[in-house]
């Protein structure tokens, strides 16, 4: 007998054919009506019991949370809400689910609650449908660099590089924590481990995907990064996955230009594929901006969001430009920022972010040019001195979706402003080896994944949007 999917079975709707199916229990309702589901899909199945034709000891078994394994007919559904439901001709129970400690219930549940319970959030409506849109995103982040000719590289999670030079790291060490061994100055001895260096958790992939753009032209990343900052938000966490792509011969134009569009081809991916949980997230959405206060719910539902910033070219604005127009914005002049704009040179803040996006352009939005002192010393500097080739890519709700750049590809340049910020070039002379031998006009973006997964589906949190976030004092499962 073939095991079907209970996708197959809503979307075939092969009346008269006798299958098996396999899943969870959802709801088990008059000792007659199963509502089953098994992850491929949102909906579930309606399996019809004859509770004459079972035991009783065996249809007790069949609570919320058993997983059970029906066969019958697909027949037309007599009731409304399904088109198709299984007239149960053998039913068994694969494995009992108690229903007085079973957490997950026939009721909605808050997402705090969720994420303690996160090994088991997964079969929630909600977090099905995050799930299976993350899929779809990934998928098609390989997709679409796969189609431009950019070939995947794999740059280490490993690394003796901070590539920010932030200092918000993880150690890589296999040194006690008690009686570490001692220099004569009084520091750890790194010479006595693993790597004989001090070596930490990646933050970016970036350094190491230039040294791929510089011989194989187009590379991408896509892998887990980490940051040990201490920061409880709704938008960080401290173990995420990143994109991102490094292109050899292309300037800023052109970085933003390819930004624009990856962004574009991901959520038009998940237009595509996945309409039913896309729907049901809409609902969702639709709810939760209801509850919040009347100037801070979103203009537009989810899916008309993402068809939006499908079918609209994103705005692209010097950051001296943005700096006006913030200054001279009525939150600014009202006091209503946090950190309000005073003068050019300002770091943009979040607030700052989202009104350039949300209320004064309504449109995603691309800021460049920013100052250098403000950026990372890898950045192209531009021919004022006081400006570099940055581009970061803003999105309603969430503020930075994308931050780039043109990358500083002038050897003495580059060793200049790495002295500046107090990098010792000698730490990266296999980075700088890239501007001796050949160098080139050479750009990239890093896209957290995340983000771009929190946009799509609507998930006020990003913890929502990931399997087992990691966060300050969270390291669960």
């Amino acid at each position: 007998m073939p095991t079907a999917t209970i996708s197959d079975v809503l979307r075939q709707q092969n009346i008269g054919s006798t299958l098996e199916v396999k899943g969870w229990v959802r709801t088990f309702r008059s000792n007659r009506f199963i509502a089953l589901n098994d992850g491929s899909c949102q909906g579930n199945v309606q399996c019809v019991v004859d509770f004459e034709s079972f035991s009783e000891v065996l249809l007790k078994r069949v609570t919320t949370g058993a997983s059970i394994s029906v066969t019958g007919e697909v027949v037309a559904s007599q009731g409304s809400g399904q088109a198709v439901e299984i007239m149960v001709k053998k039913l068994e129970v694969l494995g009992d689910c108690p229903t007085d400690s079973f957490p997950l219930q026939p009721k909605r549940h808050s997402l705090e609650f969720l994420r303690e319970i996160a090994h088991l959030r997964m079969r929630t409506n909600t977090f099905g449908a995050v799930m299976r849109v993350r899929h779809t995103a990934a998928f098609a982040v390989h997709e679409f660099f796969n189609d431009q000719g950019f070939v995947y590289l794999h740059t280490p999670i490993i690394t003796s590089s901070d590539a920010e030079g932030a200092g918000e790291l993880f150690r890589v060490t296999t040194l006690p924590a008690d009686g570490a061994p001692k220099t004569d100055s009084g520091e750890t001895d790194f010479s006595k481990d693993f790597f004989e260096k001090p070596t930490n958790l990646t933050v970016s992939g970036q350094l190491e995907g230039e040294l791929g753009a510089m011989g194989l032209g187009k590379i991408y990343t896509f892998g887990p990064t980490f940051r040990a900052e201490n920061s409880n938000t709704t938008r960080h966490l401290s173990e995420f996955w990143m994109i991102e792509p490094e292109m050899a011969f292309h300037d800023l134009q052109d970085n933003m230009d390819l930004a624009e569009a990856f962004c574009k081809a991901i959520i038009q991916a998940v237009l595509d594929r996945c309409k039913e949980d896309l729907a049901f997230l809409d609902q969702r959405f639709t709810q939760e901006e209801q509850g919040k206060p009347q100037q801070q719910r979103s203009e537009q539902g989810l899916i008309e969001k993402l068809q939006f910033v499908v079918e609209n070219p994103f705005v692209r604005c010097t950051y001296t430009e943005a700096i006006d127009i913030l200054k001279n914005s009525k939150p600014n002049k009202k006091g209503q920022f946090k950190y309000p704009i005073e003068e050019w040179g300002a770091d943009l803040q979040s607030e700052h972010e989202r009104f350039l996006v949300e209320k004064h352009f309504k449109s995603p939005v691309i800021l460049f040019d920013y100052p250098a002192k403000i950026k990372a010393f890898y950045m192209r500097l531009n021919e004022d001195g006081k400006t570099v080739r940055a581009m970061d890519v803003l999105f309603p709700g969430i503020g930075e979706m994308v931050g780039g750049s043109q990358r500083e590809e002038r050897h003495d340049v580059l060793v200049e402003k790495m002295k500046a910020v107090g990098i010792d070039p000698s730490h990266l002379d296999w980075y700088l080896d890239t501007r001796k031998y050949g160098t080139c006009v050479h750009s990239g973006f890093g896209l957290g994944f995340e983000r771009m997964v929190q946009f799509v589906t609507g998930m006020g949190n990003i913890r929502d949007v990931i399997p087992f976030p990691r966060t300050p004092g969270n390291a669960e499962f």
